[in-house]
């Protein structure tokens, strides 16, 4: 059983993912210590789960074969499946199309 706090209260020596990785940290295979809970009106809370800091271990830089394999991760989202064409911009999932090709009759304004 992990520690429940309240949000914005949580002891010292404790952060989420998104804030080990603005210090340049990653949790490195560490368990959930505590959890966060912050309150919402008629839905269940939102759940933020806390590692330590002394625990956490560096960044692993990128390397070259890192870099190139996001870069055609990206490329292949710009392409659209319909017309095989480079849109510009990453393919909306609910289009699951270019605009272009989406919407053929509108007209440009």
């Amino acid at each position: 059983m992990v520690s429940a706090y309240r949000w914005h209260l949580a002891p010292e020596g404790l952060a989420t993912r998104r804030q080990l990785r603005a210090l340049g940290l990653r949790p490195g295979g560490q368990d959930v210590v505590a959890e966060l809970h912050r309150p919402r009106r008629r839905r269940p809370p939102l759940v933020a789960f806390l590692y330590r800091i002394d625990r956490a271990k560096p960044v692993r830089p990128m390397t070259p074969g890192r870099t190139a394999a996001l870069a055609a991760a990206m490329t292949a989202r710009r392409i659209c499946p319909t017309c095989r064409l480079d849109a510009g911009y990453c393919i909306p999932r609910s289009l699951g199309m270019c605009v272009t090709c989406a919407y053929p009759t509108a007209l440009p304004s």
